[in-house]
């Protein structure tokens, strides 16, 4: 990336979790942990990549999340996908790949805590039957966002809802 392009980029994204991932970037160099900077690297990249996606917007800490929880539910698929293959050693990788991104995600929620909210949020839409699960998703994916997994959200609606 070119120094002016690199400069645009990083004046659309100047948020907390990029800011986050540079400074540990700087001290895994220093530190030389390669599968740590080398983790960092690719969600740095990932953010800058969304940044050129959305020309002329500055990247929110929202966005940022997304980009982070998209990565990290990418890393989880595919480590199910190797352990079907039985590739411990990419499986041993990715776990270390799992932990990096981990950090700078906000603490996820237990599933008795999204379980309480998927309560929650059903009554106060009077949702009664499954044909109700789009409304109850709408509603309940900006409060459990980045701190809960959609598919566990998912399976508690449905599980709520039937």
């Amino acid at each position: 990336m070119s120094r002016r392009l690199s400069h645009l980029v990083q004046r659309r994204i100047n948020n907390e979790y990029f800011r986050a991932t540079e400074t540990d970037m700087v001290a895994a160099m220093k530190a030389k942990q390669k599968e740590q900077l080398s983790t960092i690297r690719m969600l740095k990249a990932a953010i800058q990549n969304e940044a050129l996606k959305k020309p002329g917007t500055v990247l929110s800490s929202e966005d940022e999340l997304s980009v982070l929880s998209r990565e990290l539910k990418q890393r989880k698929e595919s480590r199910k996908e190797f352990e079907k293959a039985d590739r411990q050693d990419l499986v041993d990788k990715l776990d270390e790949e799992i932990k990096v991104v981990e950090v700078y995600l906000p603490a996820q929620m237990s599933e008795e805590e999204v379980s309480q909210i998927v309560q929650e949020t059903i009554a106060e839409i009077g949702a009664t039957v499954p044909a109700d699960m789009g409304k109850v998703m709408s509603a309940l994916m900006p409060k459990v966002k980045g701190k809960a997994d959609g598919g566990l959200v998912n399976q508690l609606v449905k599980k709520f809802l039937s």
